[in-house]
């Protein structure tokens, strides 16, 4: 996957589903209920009690959350209704579909998602922190966005299957078996960040983290792509 795979057509019309709809609306409130209860807990508490609440509750459940909106908004209307058959009976790259619906969720996802937490993170006034987890978001949210495209090209209740990944895997047996950390997306980014600041755990190897960060993410837009190639063959969602 590279740049010149990017399809300006296809990329406009993922942004104006993505904007058209009313998920976006959600894609609005949770960063600003984020760093509007961020901004409360600050003025009523401190920095670090407010702070806190980052790291257990915008990092691992409101930065997927976004991205699972965003994944599910690009594509998954079009695998729902049908409507994908008509796009790619049009002689364009099934996988410059695929890489361009997955650049505009992943926009959407540092937008509303990896920024918001940078920007709640500064209200508290701990930079050095905010700045570790705006990198881990980052990191984070290019695999998100990526798997939950893949996601959205095999289900049509990708959105349901997405929660599924993030509150089961990522979530509850992450906590509870801390072997999963290996193989946590959110675990990865949370490594990678704590190279900038030691406040983030280091459960997994950098060198690791980064590895499976991009496979992750090379992987599931390859396979978003073939998915969309065996539409067009089989004409058939």
């Amino acid at each position: 996957m590279n740049a010149g795979m990017m399809n300006g057509t296809i990329a406009k019309l993922a942004l104006q589903a993505l904007l058209g709809r009313r998920r976006f609306y959600l894609l609005l409130a949770f960063p600003t209920l984020l760093v509007g209860l961020v901004a409360l807990v600050t003025a009523l508490v401190d920095g670090d009690a407010a702070f806190s609440v980052l790291p257990n509750l915008g990092y691992p459940l409101v930065l997927p959350l976004v991205a699972i909106l965003a994944a599910s908004s690009v594509l998954g209307p079009e695998v729902d209704d049908g409507s994908i058959v008509y796009l790619l009976s049009k002689p364009v790259n099934r996988y410059g579909v695929a890489f361009s619906k997955w650049l505009v969720a992943l926009a959407a996802t540092l937008v509303t998602g990896a920024l918001p937490i940078f920007v709640a993170g500064l209200v508290t006034g701990h930079t050095t922190r905010s700045t570790a987890l705006l990198v881990a978001a980052a990191v984070a949210g290019t695999a998100y966005s990526a798997l939950f495209v893949a996601i959205s090209a095999v289900t049509r209740h990708a959105v349901i299957a997405s929660l599924m990944f993030v509150l089961i895997w990522e979530g509850l047996l992450g906590n509870l078996f801390t072997g999963v950390a290996w193989l946590s997306i959110g675990q990865w980014g949370l490594r990678v960040g704590h190279e900038v600041s030691d406040y983030l755990p280091d459960v997994v190897d950098l060198p690791y983290a980064v590895v499976a960060s991009l496979l992750v993410t090379v992987v599931a837009v390859w396979f978003a792509g073939d998915r969309l190639r065996s539409f067009s063959l089989r004409g058939e969602d």
